[in-house]
C-alpha cells in the first residue's frame, strides 16, 4: 500500500457525496473525522439508511451550498475540541487525495464556527498517510477562484425574486439571516421598514408607498414579521401588499388570528386541537367562577396583549388568584385564567412549522425560580425529539391559525401534549443554533414553492 505524504492542511475531494474539493484540517490528535453538515435528515432506501444534508463547502462563502447523501454506519457520541458531547450521525464515504483513495468514516455536524469545513482523524489515516506537521498543501494548493469553478452557486440573475422583509429593526438576528439566506438562493432582497409604508387604498390602482414617496411595485413575496405593537398597522400594509398581487409568506388574516390570544384558543377549541382549559370573562363578579372552572390554584393569569412571556402571573392559591385577576380588572385589562399543568417542570417544546411540516424542535426549560420557559427571560433550550403526536398537533394548530410559518409551544401534560400558543413571528436564533438547520432557508424555499404553485 502507497502512503501519501501529507501536510497539516489538505485539498481533498469526496466525489460520492458530490464534493470535488474541500479542504481539510488534518489533525492526528482527533480520533473521528468530521464534515461540516446542516439541514441533516434522514431515509431509507433498498434497506440501508441515509444521511441527506447541505454544506457550504469553501469556508466564508454561504453561497456556494451542496446537498450531499450519505451511508449511515453509525451514530456516535464525539467531544467536541469545546470539551462537549454531542450524538452525531456517521456516514461512510470514499475520499481522493493525491492519486489515491479509500474508504472513510466521517461524523456530521456544524463546522460552521470552525476554520477548516472538514477535519481528518487519525482513524481515517492510519497506514496509509504519512503527516509532515510543517508542511501545508503537500499535494498542491488550489486558489479560491478555482474552487468555485467546482461548484455551482445560486445565480443572482433575472430569474431571482423581488422579495421584501417587511419588520422594524434591521439589526435583529432573524431579519439578518432571512436577508442572508435569500440572498444565498438569488433573490433580490430588501428590507422594508413597516412604519414607513403607506398606502393609497383605490379599487383603481391600490399602491404600496414607502419613505420620500418611492413606490414598492413589482414585488414577488413579502415576509411580514411584524412586532406586536405594530400588528394592526402591519396586518394592513401585508394586506394591501397581497391586493397588488404579491405573495405574503403569512398572511394578513392569519397573523392577526394568532395575535388575538383569545380568538386563537377558540379556533384550537373549534378544531378540537388540545390546550389548557382556559376561563374569559368581563366582570370581577365571577372571579371565584373562572378559578373554579380552570379546576383551582394553582392556575395562570394571562393578558390578552402580553409577549414573551411578558403579562403572565402564576397564582399559587385561590386567594392569590382573586386578587390577581381583581386587580387587573380594576385596570380594564383583557385577561385570560388557564390551568397551571404542574407536571410539565417549567419545560415547554417549541415546534418550527413551515409549510405543513415541523422542521425543527427545541425544549426550553424555565430558570430557576421561574415558571415560564422564555429564553428572554433567561430559560435554557435543547435539541428535543418529538412525538408524531406532538408533530400532528403543532401542524394542526398552525393549520387552525392558517399561519404558512408558526412557532407552536407545546406543553406536555398527563392527557398529552397541549398548545399553549402559536406565534407568526418565530425567532431563529435559538431554533438554528440548537438544531444546526437553516430555517431561514426553509423559509426561502416555502416562498419559492408556493410562488410556483401560484403561477401553476
Amino acid at each position: 500500500m502507497k502512503k501519501v505524504v501529507i501536510g497539516k492542511e489538505e485539498w481533498c475531494s469526496l466525489p460520492e457525496l458530490g464534493l470535488p474539493t474541500i479542504k481539510a484540517r488534518i489533525d492526528s490528535g482527533a480520533k473521528t473525522s468530521s464534515l461540516h453538515a446542516f439541514n441533516i435528515n434522514t431515509f431509507e432506501k433498498d434497506g440501508k439508511k441515509y444521511a441527506h444534508f447541505d454544506i457550504h463547502p469553501v469556508q466564508g462563502n454561504r453561497k456556494i451550498i451542496q446537498s450531499c447523501r450519505g451511508l449511515i454506519v453509525d451514530k456516535r457520541s464525539v467531544k467536541s475540541s469545546s470539551g462537549d458531547k454531542e450524538q452525531r450521525l456517521v456516514i461512510r464515504t470514499p475520499i481522493v487525495m493525491g492519486d489515491e483513495s479509500w474508504n472513510i468514516e466521517i461524523t456530521l455536524t456544524n463546522r460552521d464556527s470552525m476554520g477548516y469545513r472538514m477535519l481528518i482523524g487519525r482513524e481515517a489515516m492510519a497506514g496509509r498517510t504519512l503527516i509532515d506537521p510543517d508542511a501545508s498543501f503537500c499535494l498542491g494548493n488550489i486558489e479560491e477562484e478555482e474552487i468555485i469553478k467546482h461548484y455551482n452557486i445560486v445565480p443572482a440573475s433575472n430569474n431571482g425574486l423581488k422579495i421584501l422583509l417587511l419588520a422594524s429593526n434591521p439589526d435583529l438576528y432573524s431579519n439578518k439571516r432571512l436577508m442572508e439566506a435569500g440572498e444565498e438562493r438569488g433573490h433580490e432582497m430588501r428590507f422594508v421598514n413597516i412604519s414607513q409604508c403607506y398606502m393609497n387604498i383605490s379599487s383603481a390602482n391600490p399602491e404600496v408607498h414607502y419613505r420620500g414617496g418611492e413606490l414598492l411595485e413589482d414585488v414577488d413575496a413579502v415576509i411580514p414579521r411584524i412586532k406586536p405593537k405594530m400588528t394592526f398597522y402591519g396586518c394592513a400594509i401585508t394586506r394591501q401588499f397581497s391586493s397588488i398581487g404579491a405573495y405574503c409568506l403569512n398572511s394578513s388574516l392569519a397573523i392577526a388570528r394568532s395575535r388575538d390570544k383569545l380568538r386563537s384558543l377558540q379556533e384550537l377549541s373549534n378544531k378540537k386541537i388540545p390546550m389548557p382549559t382556559t376561563g374569559f370573562a368581563n366582570s370581577p363578579v365571577d372571579t371565584k367562577e373562572i378559578i373554579k372552572m380552570v379546576n383551582g390554584a394553582p392556575l395562570v393569569v394571562k393578558l390578552l396583549e402580553g409577549t414573551q412571556g411578558r403579562g403572565v402571573v402564576l397564582a399559587e392559591t385561590n386567594k392569590a388568584a382573586e386578587s390577581v385577576i381583581n386587580a387587573f380588572k380594576s385596570l380594564n385589562a383583557n385577561i385570560l385564567v388557564q390551568e397551571f399543568i404542574k407536571e410539565a417542570n417549567g419545560e415547554d417544546i417549541r415546534c418550527f412549522v413551515i409549510d405543513g411540516k415541523v422542521v425543527g424542535a427545541i425544549q426550553r426549560k424555565a430558570a430557576a425560580g421561574e415558571f415560564r420557559a422564555n429564553l428572554h427571560l433567561g430559560g435554557t433550550a435543547s435539541t428535543v425529539r418529538i412525538t408524531a403526536k406532538e408533530r400532528k398537533v403543532a401542524i394542526s394548530a398552525a393549520k387552525a391559525m392558517g399561519l404558512v410559518v408558526a412557532g407552536v409551544d407545546i406543553i406536555r401534560s398527563k392527557g398529552g401534549p397541549k398548545v399553549l400558543e402559536i406565534n407568526s413571528s418565530p425567532g431563529l436564533e435559538g431554533i438554528e443554533d440548537i438544531t444546526e438547520k437553516d430555517i431561514a432557508g426553509l423559509m426561502i424555499q416555502a416562498i419559492e414553492r408556493n410562488i410556483q404553485k401560484k403561477k401553476r
